[in-house]
């Protein structure tokens, strides 16, 4: 019998119970991102779900515990979504968290049994020394890190509720990030927290458990006091105008225009709005677009819009960034790449389409732009910025990709308004902390409703933000770096890293298996 049984508490026999107790377990990391932002649960978040996986009596079970944690996390991280999704967000959250299910296996197989006389860990059907609890500290971490990486595919949602995303107000942490990006810090943490479900499941084992809280210690430190940081190179100042929950979109046009007067004579260079702060595309609207010019002419700035409206002489919706100066649109702008699905497509309509009728599902598909651009601001003596759309600043690789470019400030257009009054405002502003510390780029996220935030190249925050009880134009004198992190220069490496390491722990269990068949004619 698996010694994982000696330890397991009486309620958990019952299937029921264990179901709700992974749930529930899984749930728990979501308080690490705001509006809770308790950051520093993090370290510990995970160990009652992984206590509750290496206890599985099979390993059946365990991938169960997995299923129903990853549920439960999802769930937990997605809440927001309830009112305009209903029923609906429960069947993606299970289609999505059957994507722990192989974590599961794998916690079991290296966390599962309990510890010998001597210290080793016995169980699984085999004795193990505290070499597998050691293998633990990278293998355990590196298959969530494969979960992450999965589900962060724009198809099924995109990256939302990283783990390492709810370090993003924490220094130390920002540092580690412009070394190995925010995989770098859900692989840390996620090895912290296995060392200490080691340290309660396995205390015998001691040596592996806190070998490995030592060395992330250590690096944490080492990233603080000796990691690169970004060289200075002036300040330009921007200002974002957030026209608050006007009522309807021509209510909104004419406060964002107010709001945009009153910035006249303060020297700003570029004067950024919200997602769809217009319905109409100015470039095929003169009388609009004259009225765009003259705020421009008035503050001395351009003007970044977004226009959520067709494009004549083509067929749909885009959602564009659009530059506007003392002439009307430059001509520069960005179409919206990655769409959120449901909020703004619904993937194979035809067979789900039925979704617009149980929640608030788009009822018509947004289209996709081709390819990222940078935009030079004229007003500022042509300084490239990069603009980004909503949750396109949950994509590590995105804001990467504009700063290796050559992008100077990072621009994410945002509207949070259906969700005003949930965590989804904190959490999406919170985002911009971690691109901006990733690449060493300030980061302006401005919004229709709140929360509106500007942070400089180290993550840290600039200036007020403007939150959901705003409606208010603030300006901010960035600070502008140069250099190039060592996340932008080398990548995703952490996660190539992980992949490793999973590869050679499966070719290594693989020889073993096949070096203890009996050779042919022998029994």
């Amino acid at each position: 019998m698996d010694g994982a049984l000696d330890h397991r508490p009486r309620w958990l026999g019952s299937p029921w119970v264990r179901g709700l107790a992974a749930a529930l377990a899984g749930a728990v990391p979501a308080l690490i991102f705001p509006a809770p932002s308790w950051w520093w649960l993090a370290y510990v978040a995970l160990v009652p779900w992984l206590l509750l996986v290496r206890s599985a009596p099979t390993y059946r079970r365990a991938a169960l515990d997995g299923w129903l944690g990853g549920t439960g996390f999802m769930l937990a991280v997605h809440q927001w979504l309830l009112p305009s999704l209903h029923v609906f967000i429960l069947l993606l959250a299970l289609l999505l968290g059957a994507l722990w299910a192989p974590w599961g296996l794998l916690v079991r197989a290296l966390l599962g049994g309990a510890p010998g006389a001597d210290g080793t860990a016995g169980g699984a059907g085999r004795p193990a020394t505290g070499g597998r609890y050691a293998a633990a500290l990278v293998l355990v971490p590196s298959g969530w890190l494969m979960v992450e990486l999965v589900r962060s595919w724009e198809y099924l949602g995109g990256p939302w509720g990283l783990l390492g995303a709810g370090q993003w107000q924490v220094p130390p942490a920002l540092r580690l990030a412009s070394i190995g990006g925010v995989w770098l810090l859900s692989l840390l943490i996620v090895a912290v927290n296995t060392a200490v479900a080691e340290l309660i499941a396995h205390p015998a084992a001691w040596l592996p458990a806190v070998s490995g809280l030592l060395v992330c210690a250590l690096a944490g430190t080492a990233a603080w006091l000796w990691a690169p940081v970004p060289r200075a190179a002036g300040t330009v100042r921007f200002a974002v105008v957030q026209p608050g929950p006007t009522g309807t979109p021509s209510a909104r046009l004419a406060r964002s225009e107010a709001l945009t007067r009153s910035l006249a004579g303060r020297g700003v260079r570029l004067i950024v709005w919200g997602e769809s702060s217009l319905y109409e595309d100015p470039a095929d609207r003169p009388a609009l677009a004259a009225r765009l010019a003259a705020l421009s002419r008035q503050t001395g700035a351009e003007l970044l819009v977004n226009a959520d409206s067709p494009k004549a002489g083509r067929a749909g919706i885009y959602k564009s960034a659009v530059l506007i100066g003392p002439d009307g649109p430059t001509g520069d702008r960005y179409a919206k790449m990655r769409l959120v699905p449901f909020g703004e497509y619904i993937p194979f309509r035809p067979v789900l389409g039925w979704a617009t009728r149980v929640g608030k599902a788009a009822t018509t598909d947004r289209l996709r732009g081709t390819r990222q651009v940078l935009l030079p601001v004229a007003t500022a003596g042509g300084l490239r910025i990069g603009p980004l759309v909503c949750f396109e600043s949950a994509f590590p690789d995105m804001s990467r990709h504009l700063v290796r470019e050559g992008a100077r400030v990072l621009v994410a257009q945002s509207s949070t308004s259906t969700f005003q009054h949930s965590w989804a405002p904190a959490q999406h502003s919170s985002l911009a902390a971690l691109r901006a510390a990733e690449n060493w780029r300030p980061m302006v996220h401005a919004t229709l409703t709140g929360i509106s935030a500007v942070y400089g190249p180290r993550g840290e925050q600039i200036g007020a933000r403007l939150g959901t009880d705003r409606s208010a134009a603030a300006v901010y004198d960035l600070p502008l770096a140069e250099g190039t992190s060592p996340y932008t220069r080398f990548g995703d490496w952490a996660v190539y890293g992980a992949v490793g390491a999973l590869l050679l722990a499966g070719g290594y269990a693989g020889l073993r298996a096949l070096s203890r068949r009996p050779a042919p004619g022998r029994r």
